[in-house]
């Protein structure tokens, strides 16, 4: 499971990175840009919800530990 939650974040991250490339900042929402905002928006909620996964996975392992 980590090393899929990683997989994903590195993906997320590649969408990210590419998409970044595709803003136009003199017309931030029109056409191509808008579609690139809207999807670099999406990877970053993403990267949030694969590292709360991450980190309540931590937690879990944690408190199977202490038991």
């Amino acid at each position: 499971m980590k090393i899929f939650i990683w997989v994903l974040t590195i993906l997320a991250v590649g969408l990210i990175i590419f998409n970044s490339t595709k803003l136009n900042f003199n017309a931030l929402f029109e056409g191509e840009s808008y579609t690139a905002v809207i999807t670099i928006i999406a990877g970053l909620c993403a990267v949030i919800l694969l590292q709360i996964l991450r980190i309540s996975k931590k937690i879990e392992a944690l408190s199977k530990k202490q038991k």
